[in-house]
């Protein structure tokens, strides 16, 4: 074999590399945010008194395929779903969350046949967001929005007990008061079969930060969630 053929053969290897896709995801996240608690901090105003949804994220991956753009004409049947059960608390009218949405998380989730179109990524998490309840599921065992605060391992344990997996609770700390911290998203993952699977608990790091970011015009905005202390009072803020 020539030098030259040995060469070309390591350049193809090498841009076979660069073109193969990344490891297919194992794990997908349905993330719920309590309106309420995002808009005190977004300077939204929520008329909305049940959890919403935030995503449903793959573990592996984002923005995936930036020439996969976004189509509110695939998912028009979804839409009145969509606008209750995911809304964009922004921009109620907008198309731009879900845009992001798709963009960033959902053209890594269609790499699994079972995702591999929007309309099968946004009416899969809309199952599963449906599927689990989470509103009726937390009222059942009286955890409720109030002006009281619980213990974290109250409502860590209801989600333990009636899904038999552990989630990921997530707060909002404030600076000004640093004796509560205020109930703002939660997390119930599920494996590549859509079977509830345990999410792992570590404390929040680079990449979970920016994944629940919500983009207004273009520009990230941190939602200012971490993973919640469980030696801290958990408030639950009813609607304003």
């Amino acid at each position: 074999m020539t030098l030259n053929s040995r060469l070309l053969i390591v350049l193809a290897a090498a841009l076979f590399s660069a073109a193969s896709p990344h490891e297919m995801w194992t794990k997908v996240t349905l993330t719920h945010h309590w309106p309420n608690t995002f808009c005190s901090m977004e300077h939204c105003h929520p008329n909305i008194s049940y959890w919403s949804l935030h995503g449903l994220w793959p573990n592996n991956g984002n923005d995936c395929n930036s020439t996969w753009h976004f189509n509110s004409s695939q998912i028009e049947d979804l839409l009145p779903d969509m606008r209750k059960s995911w809304p964009d608390l922004l921009k109620p009218t907008s198309f731009s969350f879900w845009k992001y949405e798709w963009f960033k998380h959902g053209t890594c989730a269609a790499e699994a046949d079972a995702l591999n179109s929007q309309h099968k990524y946004f009416s899969k998490a809309l199952e599963l967001y449906h599927k689990l309840d989470l509103s009726s599921v937390l009222k059942k065992f009286d955890i409720i929005p109030s002006n009281k605060t619980y213990n974290f391992s109250q409502i860590e344990e209801v989600i333990q007990h009636f899904y038999g997996v552990t989630p990921k609770i997530q707060c909002a700390v404030s600076t000004k008061n640093t004796d509560v911290q205020t109930l703002g998203q939660i997390e119930i993952c599920f494996d590549a079969d859509f079977t509830l699977l345990d999410c792992e608990k570590q404390h929040i790091t680079e990449t979970d930060s920016k994944r629940g970011w919500h983009q207004l015009d273009g520009v990230d905005t941190p939602s200012g969630f971490k993973v919640c202390d469980h030696d801290i009072p958990v408030y639950y803020p009813p609607l304003l």
